[in-house]
């Protein structure tokens, strides 16, 4: 029987390199950068697709990107939908 190994063990085992724990300090940073407009969604492309980001931080950019790209396709068809509709009832009265 093999004796049981824990999660890291295993990743070192098998040889796979595991990346440092983001620290407290780089979230607060990053929740600050976040927070500020147009600067949020530069640095989420330059933390999903910069090649020196932890890979925690990486995969939490790629996320909230696709977040935001769902966030506007549904902006513009609720707006697609309620102009159509304010056209619509224009119409009817012309």
């Amino acid at each position: 029987m093999e004796p049981q190994m824990s999660h890291t063990q295993q990743n070192v085992a098998i040889g796979n390199q595991t990346a440092p724990v983001v620290s407290f300090k780089d979230w607060m940073i990053t929740i600050l950068l976040m927070a500020i407009p147009i600067v949020n969604i530069v640095m989420l492309f330059v933390w999903g697709f910069g090649g020196n980001t932890n890979p925690s931080k990486a995969n939490y950019a790629k996320a909230a990107l696709i977040w935001v790209a769902i966030g506007i396709v549904l902006y513009v068809v609720v707006f697609v939908l309620i102009l159509g509709s304010m056209f619509s009832e224009m119409s009817s009265y012309y």
